[in-house]
């Protein structure tokens, strides 16, 4: 979809106004199909499908604070995982604040469950399929890589999830949390929502193999709670691999994933763990 094929959404701030422009840059030469999982234009999958398909599937959920962004964003990653044979999926989300918590989660949930459904149509293998996200849709999908609660109402085996890859994630919500103001996709103050959507406290059984990253120059609080997600998955038994990426800002973690190091990170633990 076109930028202008969306309803209005709030505009982006000051300090994001750059980034937003320089990433409908870097993904308007990419060429994907655009499908629909729900009625609500947020609700829908990019999928790039590269020529020679390994198997392994990557979603990857966009940024911008649960209240702007699209999926679109996340296109400028796609060609260096159809090179290698990876299938690229985004994965898009209603908005707050007209959709609150957990209704952008669910539809990341329904988006994985379109996933699983129709990528052995085009060479995917649904049982290697690899999450991940920036800012919020780090957020997001860490959330649904440590929580058992949602695959079963989709159908979906509980270790749908091979890995889930957050950079720049949010991990946890409310006291303690070191955010400056509780985010406004979470609705009412209310501490049980908060700790609803921490994916630091909702660890849950066996989690996914997990590769976080986060930018140097990040928002210091997101340094910390991913240090102590990472902590918390390892002192549970959890494979966890780490990347910080040098002198990267918040919002240049993301573009960053276009290309060396991450990339091969990810290529890297993507492969790994589709072959376990």
């Amino acid at each position: 979809m076109r930028r202008e094929d969306y309803p209005p959404q709030e505009p982006l701030s000051e300090f994001a106004r750059g980034y937003g422009e320089e990433v409908w840059r870097r993904v308007a030469p990419v060429h994907f199909e655009d499908h629909a999982f729900g009625a609500d234009p947020y609700q829908r999958v990019a999928l790039v499908v590269p020529a020679r398909p390994t198997g392994a599937v990557f979603a990857f959920v966009h940024g911008g604070g649960w209240t702007s962004g699209y999926k679109e964003w996340n296109l400028f990653m796609a060609p260096a995982f159809a090179e290698a044979g990876v299938i690229f999926a985004s994965i898009g989300y209603r908005l707050a604040p007209g959709t609150l918590f957990p209704h952008n989660l669910e539809d990341c949930a329904d988006g994985i469950a379109w996933l699983h459904r129709h990528v052995g149509a085009r060479g995917g293998n649904p049982d290697r399929l690899f999450i991940g996200g920036h800012s919020a849709g780090g957020h997001l999908t860490a959330l649904l890589a440590v929580t058992g609660d949602w695959q079963a109402r989709r159908g979906l085996p509980r270790n749908v999830v091979r890995g889930c890859l957050p950079v720049s994630g949010v991990y946890q919500f409310g006291e303690g949390s070191g955010l400056s103001m509780r985010p406004r996709f979470l609705g009412p103050a209310d501490p049980a929502i908060d700790r609803a959507a921490s994916p630091l406290l909702r660890l849950e059984g066996e989690s996914p193999p997990f590769f976080a990253a986060w930018g140097g120059k990040d928002f210091p609080h997101l340094i910390v709670q991913a240090r102590a997600m990472i902590a918390a998955l390892r002192s549970r038994g959890g494979a966890v691999e780490e990347l910080e990426l040098p002198g990267a800002s918040h919002l240049e973690a993301h573009l960053a994933t276009g290309g060396p190091p991450w990339t091969a990170h990810a290529l890297d633990f993507i492969g790994r763990h589709a072959a376990s």
